[in-house]
């Protein structure tokens, strides 16, 4: 059987094994049913003394719990009344004992695939936090009463946490405004009549005028109010451990408006961005922009590791929503006249599933966190409530408005309905005019990248010159393409431009990020011409940070390790493994497989600048520690977005990496000094490996170093010498050793070499 015969069989086989994975977990994936979630829940874990469950009822489906044949309460599953989706993007199902007059009175977790609870937080310090929750009577905040409880945040899983006691607080409010429990009368939640936007209000206005009559809400807090806040509340650990040591500095500027209400959008919008982001939204759905200034920022970083956005809640009517990534949007500045330069500024759309009214009161709560003792936390809310001024609002006692025709200027202004379309340019051409100058400053970089690889042979004629040209590449990648505008491409962007691609593609949503999409488009055209060597060897942040620390690590005498040959070539199959693995999850489960991509440190060490969690910080460590000793140890055998990049790279068309005809037979000198031993001891260079650092075209052209060049330059000062006055005096025969014709003259060129050659490496 032929080789490409072989080469096909194992890649069907690879396929089917591809498939069959998938299949056996999409069977996994199938929701658990109330009824399997009460087999794994003794009625005695909901009511004291419970013995049995009655006949489920209704749909959803409750079931009573009772006894001694008495009626205690009702058992239901919280994910049939509410999402209740976590960090892992699978939902938390939870059994809920609750009583005919809404007091919750027993929680079970019955299923999660949470890994911060799986591999880290102990599940027993979870559901302590959740059993805070029994005795509460969500009557009272069905009715509007008081405001939702909250579950005592546990450090280290505070999204999971949060989504577990806001699903249970949800399903339970639901459940009773629907009448379902005996004690508790249907439609519990306050009747009020319904107002609604006045048309006629269009009018923008700047910044002063907003914060003056209410339509952009605020809360400013200091470091010291902050602080008494936490003694007030019995936590004199969080109190003396402000941000600032003067209490006076400012801890936070919160800014709050719907920008679904056409006034306020455009004011702080701008026509053009407000008419495209009404255009995206749905008939009734609404928009919220938040904005933060100071020491504490309202965003966190648990939206980065799990996509929900943890220190603010939006509340209406005994219900709270947070917002998670897919509903978030950046924004650089505010457009109304007079606006401050804010540190964060974020639009959010809230869901379709979230009952949301932006003619009622609502609340947005800030989840104040502060380092208490060791890794552990205290949490502290703050809410700013919001009320619609008057001026954008029908009198209460109108008519209904009356359909203005389609030919009229004015049309009723709805929440989320679309705006008649413009000439102005979209929502993306926007960004990418904002963002001008970073990528004016990206495109010189690729144009000096492109200079460098098309005139790489007088480059690496003058090794030293190369050298620090490299270097000075490499700092600038690291230092702003990576820790400064924080574009490092990822294994996630590969994931989810396949996932577009089988689930309906859209140019908007890659080109909403403008450096990371030209970033990538400079990558493609590089596969094709020269593979993933121009990426993975010039602009990946991380792999710049390897090699520079490398670097370091040789100028401080590191000993460095020479991997054999036979281990090295079985180590690189993993980063491809990886990768396939990635990528068959991402069918099944592309939120799972983004938790998994963190086996990337990227994220840690580039975008958050390892100001993150010491278990992920320890873990790029781990990934830089053995790059001191091994170079780019992560890129050779770990990296899958190097494996990503390598497959598609096979279809390069350019060979532009010169070969002498010595090269691999008998010399081995671009083979063991390679920085990722991508070239064999056969002498063809492995274009999967290659990361393009053209060492071995310095040692091409270097007459110094390379034994074939060393030849050429000894014949050629031969011939001068012969060509010299007074050359016909035969010199003097030379002793040689008995095989010395039989080395290869490369060899005894070498061997010739009076002066060692410089370590431009480590130079």
């Amino acid at each position: 059987m032929s080789l490409p015969r072989l080469s096909n069989l194992a890649r069907h086989r690879l396929l089917w094994l591809v498939v069959l994975c998938l299949l056996s977990l999409g069977g996994a994936a199938q929701a658990m049913t109330l009824a399997q979630a009460l087999d794994k829940t003794p009625p005695a874990q909901l009511f004291a003394g419970a013995d049995a469950y009655g006949a489920p009822q209704g749909d959803p489906a409750i079931v009573p719990v009772l006894k001694a044949g008495q009626l205690q309460g009702y058992a239901y599953l919280n994910s049939d009344f509410t999402p209740s989706t976590g960090y892992s993007g699978k939902p938390i199902r939870i059994v809920v004992g609750i009583d005919p007059k809404g007091v919750i009175r027993g929680i079970n977790l019955v299923e999660h695939h949470e890994p911060i609870v799986l591999i880290g937080i102990p599940e027993a310090k979870v559901l302590a936090a959740l059993n805070g929750l029994i005795g509460t009577d969500l009557a009272q905040v069905a009715s509007g009463a008081v405001k939702p409880p909250q579950a005592e945040i546990v450090s280290g899983a505070t999204v999971t946490v949060l989504v577990m006691g806001d699903s249970i607080v949800r399903s339970a409010v639901k459940l009773i405004r629907s009448g379902r429990l005996d004690g508790v009368a249907a439609g519990a939640a306050p009747v009020e009549v319904k107002r609604q936007l006045d048309p006629a209000v269009t009018q923008t206005a700047d910044w002063q005028t907003l914060l003056g009559d209410g339509s952009v809400r605020s809360l400013v807090l200091t470091v010291g109010e902050v602080s008494k806040a936490f003694a007030d509340a019995g936590q004199p650990a969080a109190a003396g451990h402000p941000e600032d040591a003067d209490p006076a500095a400012p801890f936070i500027s919160l800014y709050m408006a719907p920008v679904s209400v056409p006034a306020i959008g455009r004011s702080l919008l701008g026509d053009v961005a407000y008419e495209r982001m009404a255009a995206k939204l749905q008939p009734g759905q609404s928009a919220v922009l938040v904005a933060g200034d100071g020491a504490y920022s309202f965003k966190g970083s648990g939206y980065v590791r799990g996509g929900i956005f943890d220190r603010i809640e939006l509340m209406q009517d005994g219900q709270g929503l947070r917002f998670h990534d897919h509903d978030h949007t950046r924004l650089p500045v505010l457009a109304a006249q007079g606006a401050p330069h804010l540190k964060e500024i974020a639009l959010f759309v809230v869901p379709q599933d979230f009952t949301f009214d932006p003619t009622e009161p609502f609340d947005l709560q800030l989840l104040v966190q502060r380092q208490t003792e060791g890794r552990d936390k205290a949490t502290l809310p703050f809410d700013l409530a919001y009320q619609i001024p008057e001026r954008y609002l029908l009198p209460a006692a109108a008519p209904a408005p009356v359909a203005v025709p389609a030919a009229s200027p004015v049309q009723a202004a709805q929440t989320g309905q679309p705006m008649p379309e413009d000439d102005g340019p979209a929502l993306w051409k926007t960004m990418w005019q904002m963002n001008h100058l970073n990528l004016a400053i990206l495109g010189v970089a690729l144009a000096v990248l492109t200079a460098i690889f098309f005139f790489q042979d007088v480059l690496t004629k003058y090794p030293r010159s190369f050298l620090w040209t490299r270097r000075a590449y490499l700092s600038f990648t690291l230092i702003w393409l990576g820790w400064i505008v924080h574009t490092q491409l990822s294994v996630v962007n590969v994931l989810t431009f396949a996932n577009a691609l089988l689930s309906g593609f859209s140019w908007e949503y890659f080109l909403s990020a403008p450096l990371v999409f030209v970033l990538w488009c400079a990558v493609a055209a590089g596969l094709l011409f020269w593979g993933r060597g121009p990426f993975c060897g010039w602009l990946c942040p991380f792999g710049a940070l390897q090699e520079l620390s490398n670097t370091v690590a040789r100028k401080l005498r590191v000993p460095q390790i020479d991997l054999p040959w036979g281990l090295h070539e079985r180590l690189w199959p993993i980063k491809y493994m990886i990768f396939l693995g990635l990528f068959g999850l991402s069918l099944y489960s592309l939120s799972d497989a983004e938790v998994y991509a963190e086996v990337e440190p990227f994220k840690t060490a580039i975008i958050l600048k390892f100001m993150r969690e010491w278990g992920f910080v320890l873990f790029a460590l781990a990934c830089l520690l053995p790059g001191l000793f091994i170079e780019r140890f992560y890129c050779r055998y770990m990296c899958p977005l190097g494996a990503a990049l390598a497959i598609p790279g096979r279809m390069r068309m350019f060979e532009w990496l010169k070969r002498w005809p010595e090269c691999g037979s008998p010399c081995q000198r671009c083979a063991n000094d390679c920085p990722v031993k991508a070239i064999h001891p056969e002498g063809q260079i492995n274009v999967n490996e290659c990361i393009y650092c053209m060492n071995c075209q310095v040692l091409y052209h270097d007459d110094t170093r390379c034994p074939h060049m060393i030849t050429q330059k000894a014949r050629r000062e031969k011939i001068a010498r012969s060509a010299q006055p007074g050359s016909g005096t035969k010199p003097a025969p030379v002793a040689q050793s008995k095989d010395a014709h039989a080395q290869p003259p490369a060899f005894r060129a070498q061997k010739a070499a009076v002066t060692p050659p410089p370590d431009l490496k480590g130079a």
